[in-house]
């Protein structure tokens, strides 16, 4: 019997292919299409999270903005966690396509996907409304946190229902892609997204894990925060970067293969033991502060290596993709990453150095960088490769990626900038609040510093054009189709 997903997969390929001259491409399975309303779903989250991102960015400087509609804290909230929703909605999406085309078969259940992509959103999206709509104590209470208190802990403010929700998803994710490389073709691409997937779902339960202890709860907190984003999410990233390029290139796999073990090797060395530059101020023991300074100060090799992988595979292509914007996420991706994970990581990671930068605007900058180069853009490097294959079309038209690359330049030069300006910010913020014998207040040592914050801003703005334009640019039709 033909499922629903499969049957809308042939029935929208035969319809594109009847109006749209660039259709003339199939999907190699077809159960990959359900990628594409996680892709969707992610983009628009995306633009939610930009938004709200704005609105900090003008409460930083205007204190009462949307008072007390949207107060600082809650903007704060929402900002952060439609960050980790929609980039668990992209390394989805990535999954379900990746998977089946490595593994050389259908995915196990495409209902289950489908049923499981409308959980993860109603979750979502209801959570969000929580975080809008009610107190957080008044929501905390309202959703048992008194019988499980998992709430009030930076990124993982979920309430415990949430949390049990996406435990559940992530067993229903994980249990389709395991059964579909089980009774298929087995490569260290689908082994190594599968690890990185699995860990993310494992660590995850700490979240669960709260203790009384202030020095425990932040000391197992960051098993989740850290050990995703420096450590399995790695993996995740190395693992579609190198299906990318796989496809793009045409460079024999065995090649892209042994770069990923590098890579991956080196990500688990410094990673995991690296998680102690946490541990510098928590009231963990001080030898983490030798520990975790000499392996924070590797961390930055993975991401170098990264960069030196994906334009040494681009220069060895055997074809000329003509998906030329995916190509250009890919390389953007393995700079981007190093630059803000890797270089801006180490800036501030030794204890020494830490001591006076510690929650200045260092970090915020260390932060945006990092999560825009090293997971928005695998995610955006995913979906420029994809998207087009799933709307019939090896890639879209000379026009749509022309707007694309556009969309490229834009976000990435704003990031740069807002990195740059918070950089200026938090060193100005050392220097006038931690260093001299008179320091500033914080909140005199903020006024001082708004010019920055505006600029940010402005910034801010322009990465939201990118992005408008990186949605648009999948909506333009062409009746050239880029050459190969």
């Amino acid at each position: 019997m033909t499922s629903p997903v499969m049957a809308t997969a042939r029935s929208a390929s035969a319809s594109a292919a009847a109006n749209d001259p660039l259709t003339n491409v199939q999907l190699k399975y077809r159960t990959q299409a359900v990628a594409k309303p996680y892709f969707v779903a992610a983009i628009g989250l995306f633009v939610g999270q930009i938004v709200f991102g704005l609105i900090m960015g003008l409460q930083y400087v205007i204190g009462d903005f949307l008072f007390p509609a949207i107060p600082f804290n809650v903007a704060r909230m929402v900002h952060t966690n439609l960050l980790i929703v929609w980039l668990l909605f992209g390394f989805m999406g990535a999954g379900y396509y990746l998977i089946p085309e490595e593994s050389e078969r259908e995915l196990h259940s495409p209902k289950l996907a489908i049923l499981t992509f409308w959980v993860f959103l109603v979750a979502g999206a209801l959570t969000i409304v929580g975080y809008l709509a009610v107190p957080y104590a008044t929501l905390a209470q309202m959703t048992g946190n008194d019988l499980l208190p998992t709430m009030g802990r930076e990124f993982l403010e979920q309430p415990t229902i949430t949390k049990i929700g996406i435990v559940l998803v992530a067993l229903s994710f994980l249990f389709n892609l395991s059964m579909t490389v089980l009774k298929g073709r087995k490569t260290s691409i689908s082994m190594v997204m599968m690890l990185g997937l699995w860990g993310l779902a494992i660590f995850f339960l700490f979240s669960f894990y709260n203790p009384v202890n202030l020095v425990l709860d932040k000391y197992f907190w960051w098993w989740v925060v850290h050990l995703w984003v420096e450590g399995v999410w790695e993996l995740i990233m190395g693992a579609m970067l190198a299906f990318v390029l796989v496809k793009v290139t045409g460079v024999d796999r065995e090649i892209i293969e042994k770069w990923l073990y590098v890579v991956i090797a080196m990500t688990l060395i410094s990673g995991i033991i690296g998680t102690g530059h946490h541990y510098f101020w928590i009231g963990a023991p001080a030898y983490w502060q030798v520990w975790g300074s000499v392996f924070s100060a590797l961390e930055p090799i993975p991401f170098f290596m990264m960069t030196l992988f994906a334009f040494n595979v681009v220069n060895k292509r055997r074809r000329e993709h003509p998906n030329k914007a995916a190509v250009l996420w890919a390389l953007g991706t393995g700079v981007m990453a190093f630059l803000g994970a890797g270089v801006w990581g180490f800036l501030h990671t030794l204890a020494p150095v830490n001591y006076l930068t510690h929650g200045t605007q260092i970090t915020a900058a260390h932060g945006h960088m990092a999560f825009y180069g090293a997971y928005a853009m695998v995610v955006m490097t995913m979906i420029s490769y994809s998207m087009p294959l799933m709307r019939g079309r090896e890639a879209n038209s000379n026009a749509a990626q022309m707007v694309e690359m556009w969309s490229f330049w834009l976000m990435t030069i704003a990031m740069v900038l807002i990195t740059l300006f918070l950089t200026a910010a938090g060193i100005l913020q050392v220097w006038m609040q931690r260093m001299g014998d008179t320091p500033l207040s914080f909140m005199a040592g903020q006024d001082k510093i708004a010019f920055f914050y505006w600029l940010r801003e402005a910034s801010g703005v322009m990465f939201f054009i990118g992005l408008m334009l990186y949605i648009a640019s999948f909506f333009i039709r062409g009746n050239e189709r880029a050459s190969a």
